[in-house]
């Protein structure tokens, strides 16, 4: 313990030196010009934090200044406006939430006279204190807010879990589920509070623990602010199903949700574009994969599904395309191409000996076009052996499709012969649940070489979400039901009671 103790110290005493170094101070510079300079830091947030918190808004490689992005300005000016607000800044990881809701918003606040006492809670009482130190070290060694705004530093630790300026701000670091009794400091009592990163390894798989600590938020935390101030910020990103911020935003009304993700799932536009690219985004999609990087970035959290299960999920080596008795596409159409809008999920499927296998996919929220031009590289780069029978439901047939399928046909010289199928008439979730008895039964595989395919894992995240009063796409799970009842017209009787009587023999020599 004291090892990390004198680590934490160090790191403590590098960030004194890191903040010394981004603010300088003019000592021959007029009355005038300083007090211009308050002035102005009091009313624009942007213009706050870009004088005072150089040594955090540049860029370590290019040292360039990033300017604080709208989604850090427009929450700002929300919190000063709304003394009693309550928010979840959804944020996505590397987007600075802990920075602006622990230390940008609240210096911003207490220059303009408007806070008077910060509670930090963290998942544990020492993650809490090391985010208090941060603020400390900005009272204690940035100079220029020092120079305009008076020295603060008086008594207190970080360390300890308190401080307070020689203005009277107070300062607090306590763990999740701390008593928050005893927190009056004479007649102060905390009027803004910040919940940083509460979630961990831990309370996500226990669901009672998250019910706890959500009831201790509102039932402990938030009513101890009994001031006209009662401002509260909930900072994490969704990067599970079911977290202690989803908890609180299903158990109250009026809260307001600051949703901000990393990217454009589709074009990798990233939204905070004076510090990312796209191609960054790309990369670190490649990295981590699609499921990985949704989650922590996109708040896009992987769906353990209660139905379709993850483990359920076969992969194995595709046939030559020529050995599958039928190969079989169905699209089912969308038309919008928006970021809300539904996929346009082209699911490829073929039926080799008794089994269903799928092949390739195109699944993403796209125009019409881009589907059709998908399909028509496919079918150039089947074998002269092979082909391919594509499908879409009649219900989706009208000029715009009919002009769409023409004009990509022509440029890329195939025809598809697209086919026209009634629409189903029973219940979708009626439908998609009669595929489990094939997964139970192991009858579907999965192209091993698409593991790593974003469309193959977006098609995946749809069918585990699929469950009673699912509201989530289901485009890619409605497609590959309709191509995998197609398949089964044309299961041979032959095939399919030779793989039964293999697996009879199998489990007399105890393969279960």
């Amino acid at each position: 313990m004291k090892r990390i103790d004198k680590q934490i110290k160090e790191q403590y005493l590098a960030k004194l030196e890191m903040v010394k170094s981004g603010s300088n101070v003019d000592l021959t510079e007029g009355k005038e010009v300083q007090q211009e300079r308050i002035k102005r830091a009091k009313k624009g947030f942007a213009y706050f934090t870009r004088t005072y918190f150089a040594h955090y808004m540049t860029d370590s490689e290019s040292e360039r200044l990033i300017e604080s992005p709208d989604f850090h300005i427009n929450i700002a000016n929300k919190v000063k406006r709304e003394k009693r607000i309550k928010a979840i800044l959804r944020w996505a990881r590397a987007h600075a939430k802990s920075v602006v809701a622990d230390l940008f918003i609240p210096l911003w606040l207490w220059i303009n006279d408007d806070i008077n006492y910060i509670l930090i809670i963290a998942n544990n009482e020492d993650k809490a204190k090391i985010l208090l130190s941060d603020l400390q070290a900005e009272f204690s060694a940035n100079e220029l807010l020092k120079h305009d705004f008076g020295q603060q530093h008086k008594h207190g630790d970080w360390s300890k879990g308190y401080f307070i300026t020689k203005n009277g701000f107070i300062a607090k670091a306590i763990g999740m589920g701390q008593d928050v009794r005893g927190l009056r400091m004479k007649s102060h009592r905390p009027d803004f509070v910040v919940a940083d990163d509460l979630e961990d390894k831990d309370t996500i798989k226990n669901p009672k623990r998250q019910d706890e600590v959500a009831k201790w938020l509102l039932t402990a935390v938030i009513p101890m602010m009994d001031g006209k101030r009662s401002r509260f910020l909930f900072a994490n990103n969704l990067f599970a199903p079911r977290m202690i911020q989803t908890v609180v935003e299903e158990w109250t009304t009026g809260w307001h949700i600051n949703k901000v993700n990393a990217y454009d799932p589709v074009t990798y536009e990233p939204r905070w574009k004076a510090k990312y690219t796209a191609d960054y985004w790309m990369e670190i999609e490649s990295e981590l994969g699609t499921i990985n990087a949704n989650a922590e970035y996109n708040n896009k959290p992987h769906i353990e599904g209660k139905i379709f299960k993850e483990e359920q999920i076969q992969w194995r080596k595709l046939p030559r395309l020529n050995q599958f008795t039928k190969i079989v596409s169905h699209w089912d159409i969308a038309y919008a191409g928006t970021k809300t809008s539904d996929f346009n999920a082209v699911r490829v499927w073929g039926l080799y000996k008794s089994d269903f296998i799928y092949i390739d996919s195109f699944v993403k929220q796209t125009k019409m076009k881009e589907a059709v031009e998908w399909m028509c590289q496919f079918q150039k780069r089947l074998p002269k052996t092979a082909s391919i029978i594509w499908r879409f439901e009649s219900q989706f047939w009208n000029d715009e499709v009919k002009r769409t399928i023409k004009e990509v046909e022509e440029a890329e010289k195939v025809k598809l012969h697209l086919i026209k199928v009634d629409t189903p008439k029973s219940k979708k979730y009626d439908r998609l649940e009669k595929m489990q008895p094939y997964y139970q039964n192991s009858r579907l595989f999965y192209n091993e070489d698409k593991k790593a395919h974003k469309d193959t894992q977006t098609g995946l995240q749809q069918l585990y979400g699929i469950e009673p009063g699912y509201r989530t796409h289901d485009d890619a799970p409605d497609a590959d039901e309709q191509a995998i009842k197609y398949l089964e017209t044309f299961i041979r009787t032959s095939d399919f009671k030779t793989r039964t009587g293999k697996m009879k023999k199998n489990t007399k020599r105890g393969w279960k």
